[in-house]
């Protein structure tokens, strides 16, 4: 449990939970459009687990 803590804590977890906090005030206060939160939003969120997934295959190729 601490080591899975310790990895949600990662500067890339931060950095992710940030932003996603950043843009969905700026939607609220109305600064940028809901059509432009969910452009940013999906890219953000398909790197993030884009870069997990490939991360996960390098390490089980790394095993094999």
């Amino acid at each position: 449990m601490k080591e899975r803590l310790m990895k949600l804590l990662a500067v890339k977890s931060i950095v992710t939970i940030a932003l996603t906090i950043v843009f969905c005030v700026m939607t609220l206060n109305g600064a940028i459009n809901s059509q432009e939160f969910m452009t940013v939003f999906t890219v953000v969120v398909a790197f993030y687990f884009g870069v997990q997934a490939e991360r996960k295959n390098a390490s089980s190729d790394k095993a094999s």
